[in-house]
């Protein structure tokens, strides 16, 4: 999947536990494991929003695109 979901290098920046962020954020552990680990099909605004109030970061820190190996842009169009 080229969305990757950097959640694990932003805790280990902020020194902070899934624990942490999910007694903070209000997410079961399980959710936030399906998210960091990149399962996730859909992310509600509502928990991006808060994940970036908690976290002190912007959606972009969060989320980021990487095309897969070999895609070739032109041949989706």
């Amino acid at each position: 999947m080229p969305i990757k979901i950097n959640l694990d290098k932003i805790l280990l920046d902020r020194q902070m536990s899934l624990t942490e962020l999910s007694r903070e954020v209000g997410i079961t552990m399980a959710n936030l494991s399906i998210l960091k680990t990149g399962k996730a099909k859909a992310v509600r605004f509502s928990t991006l929003e808060d994940l970036c109030r908690v976290l002190n970061c912007q959606p972009g820190d969060l989320i980021e695109y990487v095309p897969a190996k070999g895609a070739d842009s032109e041949s989706r169009k």
